[in-house]
């Protein structure tokens, strides 16, 4: 049998310690909720005037570590994302596992006919596929993402099936490839499906070496006459022909940056994709349709100051807030 004791027959101290028990806990809790508060209204203000100037129509901040966002704004918008298809070309390539020191040639198939993009791989360009790859990564180039997707087993079709084919595997449900350079508007994905890809391209050493380089140079052979009017002769002259990263973040010491991959056309306006450590977290970055030449990085930029400010995790909040209500 349970005995019920009654209040009145506690002895007076007794009574007094729970009292005091009960009114210091009170005083525990609310000044936890009042810290809360505190760090709520630190954390939408860094956001009012960081975030609130982000130029790109979607944006999503990853914490790679848990996979929660830490920042999102139209993750599930569906829009072009040009040149950020070229991270889905080279995991391909590489998943082959193709003699990466094969010499392929640039070809009229390779000529950009849809946007009339120019390109210094002239037709008859013969680069190993690790070159192109660089080129293709590095400086975006669209005639060495071109010639990377014809030397693919079974052609061109077969890579491009290949490219669709990976993104459902990765869970990139709204996602689509219709070539391998993005200058088809009708490559589509969304910051959500971009992050996963990142996510999986990251771990790849070669696509982490080549993204994060900062310069990328090759040898090109070119046929100049040389010799005096009556004497000329045909010479093959060997030059060095330097490619920079599209991205100039990754030349900047302020920024350990783990993949870097940018991409612009009309409809997609201009893209970022990264995996950076900043604050010691590492993060993904995703920025699509930024306006402007420099939306994207100064945008990233934004991101960097207002992650390296925040007094606590966003996650570490949430989980705050959720426990004292």
């Amino acid at each position: 049998m349970i005995k019920v004791i009654a209040m009145k027959n506690f002895p007076r101290h007794a009574m007094l310690f729970i009292a005091l028990f009960g009114s210091l806990s009170g005083v525990a809790l609310a000044a936890n909720k009042q810290h809360v508060k505190q760090v709520a209204e630190y954390n939408n203000a860094v956001d009012a005037t960081e975030l609130a100037q982000l130029s790109a129509l979607s944006v999503l901040v990853l914490n790679q570590q848990d996979g929660q966002p830490l920042y999102q704004k139209n993750i599930d918008m569906e829009t072009p994302i040009a040149s950020i298809s070229k991270l889905m070309t080279a995991m391909v390539v590489l998943d082959a596992h193709l003699d990466m020191s094969e010499t392929l040639e640039i070809t009229q198939a390779d000529v950009d006919k849809l946007r009339h993009t120019s390109s210094r791989l002239a037709v008859g360009t013969q680069l190993s596929r690790s070159e192109l790859m660089h080129l293709a990564l590095i400086a975006s180039e669209n005639r060495a993402a071109s010639a990377l997707s014809r030397n693919y087993p079974g052609g061109y079709v077969k890579f491009i099936a290949a490219m669709n084919r990976k993104a459902l595997q990765l869970g990139m449900q709204h996602t689509v490839f219709e070539d391998a350079t993005g200058l088809s508007s009708n490559n589509q994905s969304t910051a959500a499906d971009l992050a996963k890809m990142v996510q999986a391209a990251v771990r790849y050493p070669v696509i982490h070496e080549i993204t994060t380089t900062g310069n990328y140079e090759i040898t090109r052979t070119a046929a100049v006459m040389v010799g005096r009017k009556h004497h000329k002769k045909i010479r093959n002259i060997e030059r060095r022909v330097a490619f920079h990263n599209t991205n100039q973040l990754v030349r900047d010491q302020d920024w350990d940056i783990g993949l870097s991959k940018t991409g612009f056309i009309n409809e997609a306006g201009h893209c970022l994709v990264m995996q950076a450590k900043i604050a010691q977290k590492p993060v993904i970055i995703v920025l699509l349709d930024a306006y402007g030449r420099y939306g994207r990085i100064n945008d990233a930029k934004r991101i960097k100051t207002w992650l390296e400010q925040q007094p606590v995790n966003k996650v570490a909040l949430r989980m705050d807030k959720a426990m004292l209500n």
